[in-house]
């Protein structure tokens, strides 16, 4: 256009501006600006703008601040720019202070600034203003039928972990779109509620709304977090219905689902049926391998990974050390340790640390674990002192685990985890006042435990059952069988009552152990499916050893497949034997 002696105009410049924007071309952009300037558009608000939004696209808000200031005349869509611009750069801060200002000098909002403020609301966990934000649009009917506004409020709002309010603005919403499902059910997922999710989900198809790929994968999460695989497995049968199997991304969160679910041969086929496969795929088989401690097979899978030409990261890393650990390589473990440094140039980061103190640690190298630590580089954070105190707890050695401990609750002194831990290490060595102690610090700081629990699905109903549990409808029932398996299995083995933290007599230990969830819900299990029906649970905390012993011998006792997973590990029983090797 120059070339041909043209001159560019205010209608020109802000098409160029906003390439030079996208593309990033910050010294094309800034050559442009100063053409601006020489040619006299600098004062045009269409110009203006357009600047605004390229040094925003640029990153460079001190000029966007002295541009906006200088500015004779702002419109609306200044203060937007502004406003987006700093939310986009990550100083939310900022980005509200604009927008009170905004308010102060009377500029009315539209639905493109509520847009950006929730956002920056969000990023400061700042629900009082976002609450704050949703008075003014009820107020001043500003966005208020707005679909996008109202989505973005349920977003920020379980975001800042205020479900309710989230939930409230759903039902009352008359045209909700599959934005509106999907920010309902990653809300629930995000928030911790598995089931309700999933209940959202299945009144969302119940509707007749369609979901797209964040729906499909944000309900697979939920399923893999309370092991439901029958709903996973109708979900994967939409998935392929709908086309989307082709997808990475979901067939990814297929192989991680069925993982998760205890049926790593359906993983595995996902994995082998993918059309292409990417780093986060590859790593997903590798986790998925290293869960089922089949730690040598996720040794075969990350050398073809790195045989194929992709180049393992930090997180596949992880995961492989993750593997050898579950699986007590650690000559293994030790040298792709030192092969992430030496040959990628990887920098360990925490989770590298904790899983290599933790490999060390399950396999009784208590020692060189304890002298790792103390040679880290950086600062052993909480999680490295975790796996170590956990490790000790497994090899009862209370002079580290003390160690551990006292660095643990340095790192994180609101984290009830090590207190418990500590405390089950005292308990076990019958050192009641020290128990009582540690019980009265976790007392006194206001932290509580989390109380174990077991899920079970059948016809993709999951049920929930906690220690003791009577609540549940066949109560009475899955009692009598507990006492019938009890019954059958004494003299088979002897109680190992060390897994009971409690100062009271052998008799009442015995009793407490036969009613941890996990007995429960093997029993109903047991009294509402067939023979040969493989049983499958999930425990939200380890899984103690009289738990383990006893769901071996009864595996035998029933002729049954039982997979259990723990917060660690899975765990396949079969025949009066563990996938495991009773290490764990």
């Amino acid at each position: 256009m120059l070339k041909f002696g043209q001159n560019a105009n205010n209608f020109t410049y802000p098409f160029v501006l906003k390439a030079c924007g996208e593309l990033l071309l910050v010294e094309i952009g800034r050559r442009v600006h100063c053409e601006v300037v020489v040619m006299g558009f600098e004062l045009d608000a269409y110009v203006g703008n357009s600047l605004l939004v390229m040094y925003s696209r640029f990153g460079d808000m001190e000029m966007v601040k002295r541009l906006f200031d200088g500015m004779p005349v702002r419109d609306l869509t200044s203060w937007n720019t502004v406003i987006s611009g700093y939310t986009n750069n990550r100083d939310p801060f900022e980005a509200l202070l604009v927008f009170g200002l905004m308010g102060e000098l009377g500029v009315r909002p539209d639905s493109a600034t509520l847009l950006s403020v929730l956002p920056a609301c969000c990023d400061l966990v700042a629900l009082k203003q976002v609450i704050e934000v949703h008075g003014f649009i009820v107020r001043n009917n500003v966005g208020y039928f707005d679909v996008e506004v109202t989505n973005s409020l349920i977003d920020v709002y379980c975001k800042c972990s205020f479900v309710i309010g989230a939930r409230t603005l759903f039902e009352k919403m008359s045209g909700r779109d599959t934005v509106t499902w999907n920010s309902m059910t990653l809300g629930y997922v995000s928030n911790g509620d598995h089931f309700e999710s999933l209940r959202i989900f299945c009144r969302m198809i119940s509707e007749g709304a369609r979901p797209d790929q964040v729906t499909l994968i944000t309900v697979l999460g939920a399923c893999d977090q309370i092991t439901a695989l029958q709903f996973g497995t109708s979900v994967h049968a939409l998935i392929t219905r709908r086309g989307f199997a082709m997808y990475t991304i979901v067939g990814t969160t297929l192989i991680d689902m069925y993982a998760k679910c205890g049926c790593l041969d359906r993983s595995r086929s996902v994995f082998d049926e993918m059309l292409e496969k990417n780093l986060v795929s590859w790593s997903a088989m590798i986790g998925a391998l290293g869960l089922h401690g089949r730690g040598i097979d996720a040794l075969m899978v990350f050398n073809e990974m790195k045989e194929t030409g992709i180049k393992p990261d930090e997180v596949s890393f992880t995961l492989i050390l993750s593997a050898c650990s579950h699986a007590g390589l650690v000559n293994d473990g030790h040298c792709i340790f030192n092969q992430m440094m030496k040959e990628y140039g990887i920098n360990p980061k925490d989770e590298h640390y904790s899983c290599m103190v933790d490999l060390l640690g399950r396999a009784g190298h208590l020692n060189e674990a304890y002298q790792f630590i103390k040679a880290m580089k950086v600062k052993p954070t909480f999680d490295v002192w975790a796996a170590f105190l956990s490790a000790c707890s497994a090899n009862h050695n209370i002079e580290l685990a003390e160690i551990a401990a006292r660095n643990a609750f340095q790192c994180k002194p609101q984290r009830v985890s090590p207190y418990v831990l500590l405390s089950n290490i005292y308990a076990s060595e019958k050192r009641w006042e020290d128990v009582g102690r540690v019980r009265s610090m976790v007392r006194q700081m206001g932290l509580k435990k989390l109380p174990g629990c077991t899920f079970i699905e059948l016809d993709k109903v999951v049920h929930r059952f906690l220690v003791g549990d009577r609540s549940h409808s066949q109560s009475e029932a899955i009692y009598a069988k507990l006492e019938d398996m009890r019954h059958q299995l004494k003299g088979l083995y002897t109680p190992d009552t060390s897994s009971v933290f409690y100062d009271v007599n052998e008799d009442l230990k015995e009793k407490m152990l036969w009613d941890h969830s996990e007995r429960l819900a093997i029993a109903f299990s047991l009294i509402k499916t067939g023979p040969g029906t493989v049983i499958r649970i999930t425990k939200n905390l380890r899984v103690c050893r009289d738990c383990h012993t006893v769901i071996k011998l009864i595996s035998k006792l029933v002729s049954r497949e039982i997979i259990m997973r723990d917060i660690h590990r899975f765990h396949h029983f079969s025949n009066g034997f563990c996938s495991c090797n009773d290490y764990w």
